[in-house]
């Protein structure tokens, strides 16, 4: 029986230039197919490229992605999975600074927190408001989302469009 496939986008954020075809080799090595990105300037950071590319595989493509890629420092990068039968959406974050974060999402990309980490920021909060707001910032990524968000706004002449505002 073959595994349902799912898809997802690869975004690299910034990439040293050096650093560029071992990044391509890594994601065509992962896939186990050709892939040959369109690098372009990452204007935010001189001297390193960025891209995206969408991509088709099995389940768990994205964890195996970031997996390939988390080792290189000063390179950033996000992930997304879609959701497949019996499979949740994905999202991996990666920063140098920060390393790799993961979570689940729903439908419209939003971080998915589940009972057990809510019930853990409650427990370790021993009662105080800002260790609860500590926790679930953590749970959520936002230390990854803020500082992936200026190289996504650099980025906004790539081939995906990033929603940053509704309604």
């Amino acid at each position: 029986m073959m595994a349902p496939a799912t898809s997802g986008v690869l975004f690299v954020h910034s990439a040293p230039k050096a650093l560029a075809p071992h990044v391509e080799w890594a994601i065509a090595s992962t896939l186990g197919e050709v892939v040959q990105l369109d690098w372009v300037e990452q204007p935010i950071l001189p001297g390193s490229l960025r891209t995206d590319y969408t991509w088709h595989g099995n389940p768990g493509t994205a964890a195996a992605l970031a997996s390939a890629l988390r080792g290189w420092e000063h390179l950033r990068f996000e992930i997304t999975e879609d959701a497949s039968l019996g499979t949740d959406p994905m999202r991996f974050l990666h920063t140098p600074d920060l390393g790799i974060f993961a979570a689940p999402t729903d439908a419209a990309g939003n971080m998915v927190v589940g009972e057990d980490r809510v019930k853990y920021a409650l427990e370790v909060s021993g009662g105080d408001f800002e260790e609860v707001q500590r926790e679930l910032r953590l749970a959520l990524g936002v230390a990854w989302d803020e500082e992936l968000e200026p190289f996504r706004h650099a980025g906004e002449t790539s081939s995906v469009l990033w929603l940053h505002r509704t309604g």
